[in-house]
């Protein structure tokens, strides 16, 4: 593969094939990808009774009210106790921290993050919590496109950010002119 064709900042779509209960209807924003590894964020999974103001609190991190509530997302099955900050590019971390995740988004697995979202001075204007990550070896993502286990579409603001959890799988789809109902479990090599 060449620059041009590696994935970061699209977005994976689960088809019904994958065979896997941790990624099944998953929804993935790929951070990071070149011939080496990929890695990304699962966007429609919650962690299950944890909210954000939770999390802040247990670091001593004070939490805006509007935010109290939000999900922590549940970024993949790598390092399930490890912390990234999903948001826009119009915040960056003093320590250098933040990598780029694609057009129009940023990751960033620091406190300071954390502690940005706390002050809610509309930098990062969006962000999300995730606990954990997807990662993919060498070659392993290609592979699993090749046999029909994801769909890519572009990312944007809107999908990332602006859908619910639990419409993302079906709004994702939808970008592509898919109609979730006419999806099998059959895959088969492209």
């Amino acid at each position: 593969m060449d620059a041009a064709e590696y994935l970061s900042g699209q977005v994976l779509i689960a088809l019904p094939a994958i065979g896997d209960p941790r990624f099944e209807r998953a929804v993935v924003l790929v951070c990071a990808h070149d011939a080496e590894h990929a890695m990304g964020l699962v966007l429609n999974r919650k962690v299950a009774g944890l909210a954000l103001g939770a999390v802040l609190e247990k670091l001593s991190i004070a939490c805006p009210e509007s935010r109290r509530e939000e999900a922590v997302l549940l970024g993949g099955p790598v390092q399930p106790e490890r912390g990234f900050v999903l948001h826009t590019p119009d915040y960056r971390s003093g320590d250098g921290a933040t990598m780029e995740a694609g057009p129009g988004f940023a990751c960033t697995p620091t406190r300071e993050a954390l502690e940005a979202i706390s002050r809610n001075d509309g930098s990062p204007r969006c962000a999300r919590l995730a606990l954990g990550y997807a990662g993919w070896g060498a070659g392993q993502l290609e592979g699993e496109i090749r046999r029909n286990i994801w769909l890519t579409c572009p990312a944007d603001e809107a999908l990332v950010f602006g859908v619910r959890e639990e419409d993302l799988w079906a709004a994702a789809l939808g970008r592509l002119g898919v109609d979730p109902s006419f999806l099998t479990a059959e895959a088969g090599e492209a």
